[in-house]
């Protein structure tokens, strides 16, 4: 493969460099900001370009990595060049290779490619490539030659139904963003509580990372604690008193679903007061 990357963000970066690593030959970069480009090049030891179908024409592979919006402005550039026999690649976790409209015609093979990580630092996340999980849909071809490169080197590459593209990455955003959110949630009561922000992080990592260890290891049923699970009533009362707007909102959404893994777990228990309450809340917030 020689293959070209078309944008120099966090995942440009990444996957240009753990591919570069692993002495998998990469032209180069293009973006539109010449001096992201530049600095993708420097980071991987490759070529930067200024002429988008330079690019094209020495690569046989085409890594299109930027934001989901402009994926179909970069193909709709592309796809008026040379791109027969060539294989292209976006990506995005929530669009299909559909994206790509005529590629069959172009006798270009195409599909999408995501893995399963959050780039959160262009010069640091690669090192998380090292056995990530992918997955993968497309054109049989593109499909092929994305297992062939990847899973040599100690990754897992999983074929998904391109209709579930969306379904699948809210999953992936719910278990990645969401939780950052709910951490933060978690950090923010505390701070009303007279903690600093480092005291509430540092006090609470062995919770968290405990709780994320026994889901991982038990699954949710097993792992599941707390005054929901165990029937507390006067618990979740004051938790529900002491939260107001969205909070609240959060805590009571959470509340229903970790209800529900209850009446799996304890079977014989009676969750009726805690149900009751619940239903309370969501009748005086419509109110």
């Amino acid at each position: 493969m020689n293959i070209g990357i078309i944008g120099a963000g966090r995942v440009g970066f990444s996957i240009g460099r753990f591919l570069a690593e692993h002495n998998i030959r990469i032209v180069g970069y293009y973006d539109t900001s010449f001096e992201n480009a530049a600095a993708a090049a420097d980071f991987t030891k490759t070529d930067s370009f200024c002429n988008l179908a330079k690019l094209v024409a020495l690569s046989d592979t085409l890594f299109i990595t930027v934001p989901d919006g402009a994926i179909e402005t970069v193909w709709d550039c592309i796809k008026g060049m040379s791109v027969s026999k060539k294989i292209i690649c976006h990506f995005s976790g929530s669009l299909s290779s559909d994206v790509f409209s005529g590629a069959a015609e172009l006798s270009a093979s195409v599909c999408s490619v995501h893995p399963m990580l959050a780039f959160n630092d262009r010069y640091s996340s690669y090192k998380a490539l090292e056995n990530a999980f992918f997955t993968v849909e497309g054109d049989n071809s593109a499909v092929s030659a994305v297992e062939c490169l990847l899973q040599p080197l100690g990754c897992t590459v999983c074929h998904i139904d391109k209709q579930s593209k969306a379904l699948y990455h809210t999953a992936a955003s719910i278990l990645s963003n969401h939780m950052v959110a709910l951490l933060d949630l978690g950090y923010s009561l505390l701070q009303k509580c007279g903690f600093s922000r480092e005291e509430a992080v540092s006090a609470t990592s062995s919770l968290v990372m405990g709780n994320v260890r026994n889901v991982l290891e038990c699954g949710c049923v097993k792992a599941l604690t707390g005054p929901i699970e165990r029937g507390d009533y006067a618990t979740v009362e004051k938790h529900l008193n002491c939260l107001d707007g969205n909070d609240k909102l959060i805590y009571r959404a959470l509340a229903q679903r970790i209800l529900s893994l209850s009446e799996v777990k304890n079977k014989d228990s009676d969750y009726s007061e805690i149900k009751r309450l619940l239903n309370l809340e969501l009748t005086e917030d419509k109110k």
